[in-house]
């Protein structure tokens, strides 16, 4: 049997504001494998990167974060302490942040960035953290890295610095590496370059990985799941295989039908658009929150709780029209 390394049910997250509570995250289930790749999509406000601080524990103080089941490695994440939580950083999980200028301490030579948590955690001495920083700068591609452990961050280029992100989170060994956003500030050649190096990184040391993205294109070229995320729930999740070539949530077909397609889609055509915006997720929600821009939308789309249908073996869907499109 594969090992499950992430096993989330049921997770809420809700932020207290000036208007009212903002239920963020509503209800979402994960489950990631051994060795697995999932990619949670979605539009900008889903509650993607609140479902990956949750994991981390990195949420600040006054969320409130709910769950059934919330384990990692087949430990309880809900009933740890924050102390406990921060040895687990690192060592079970690490996080790739989306913006490597930013995530990097511009005072902090990168040598040191890198060997100060492995030093603290796991009680290595200078020396071994240093061999360990060089051997994975190597890994990563970036060149002449005994030297580069005594440079600043503003000496790399975008690229370079999110290739010390990579090395940076793999430093404590983890069994799960969260990528948030990971090629998003990169040109499309460094992108490739990315996806190719974590995809080697992946088979090379056994890295669950959790990658989250709004670009389609980077889910065809990295993942082996991938869950659809809207409005604080999943809205269908499946392999890649499985989605594109069968999407069932008309939210999923929205976005696929959005993306241009080389040699089938004429050049300088308009392409299609999912009209109106993400909801408020502000106070209680009922019923499908992609009803008002799904252009088959029923008035039963408003009842709670929205139909669950399992069409296969790890394949999920949460629409009324899927579910009866099938029985």
């Amino acid at each position: 049997m594969i090992e499950t390394i992430l096993d989330i049910q049921s997770l809420r997250v809700s932020l207290p504001t000036d208007r009212g509570v903002l239920n963020a995250v509503r209800g979402v289930d994960l489950q990631i494998k051994r060795g697995q790749t999932l990619c949670l999509v979605g539009e900008s406000g889903c509650g993607k990167s609140l479902t990956a601080m949750s994991i981390m524990g990195l949420l600040p103080r006054y969320a409130q974060v709910t769950s059934d089941r919330f384990e990692m490695v087949g430990q309880d994440l809900s009933k740890k302490t924050e102390a406990k939580l921060a040895k687990m950083r690192g060592r079970d999980v690490a996080m790739i942040f989306q913006d490597p200028t930013s995530a990097l301490n511009p005072t902090l030579t990168i040598g040191r960035q890198l060997t100060e948590g492995v030093m603290r955690s796991e009680g290595l001495s200078r020396k071994e953290a240093d061999a360990r920083a060089i051997e994975l700068l190597d890994r990563v591609g970036i060149s002449n890295p005994a030297a580069r452990l005594t440079q600043y961050p503003h000496g790399f280029s975008g690229g370079q610095r999110q290739r010390i992100m990579i090395a940076s989170a793999l430093m404590g060994r983890p069994r799960l590496l969260i990528a948030d956003e990971p090629t998003t500030a990169l040109d499309v050649t460094i992108q490739a370059q990315i996806l190719q190096l974590l995809g080697e990184l992946q088979s090379d040391l056994g890295l669950s990985i959790l990658l989250i993205t709004h670009d389609l294109g980077v889910v065809a070229a990295i993942a082996t799941e991938v869950a659809v995320m809207y409005a604080g729930r999943i809205a269908e999740c499946a392999s890649a295989s499985d989605l594109f070539a069968t999407p069932m949530h008309p939210y999923t077909k929205g976005l696929l039908a959005a993306i241009p397609v080389p040699g089938v889609t004429p050049r300088g055509c308009e392409l299609p658009a999912i009209p109106g915006r993400v909801p408020g997720l502000i106070g209680t929600m009922n019923g499908c929150a992609f009803r008002d821009r799904c252009a088959h939308s029923l008035s039963r789309c408003a009842d709670d709780p929205v139909p669950q249908y399992y069409p296969g073996t790890g394949r999920f869907v949460e629409c009324v029209k899927a579910a009866e499109a099938e029985t």
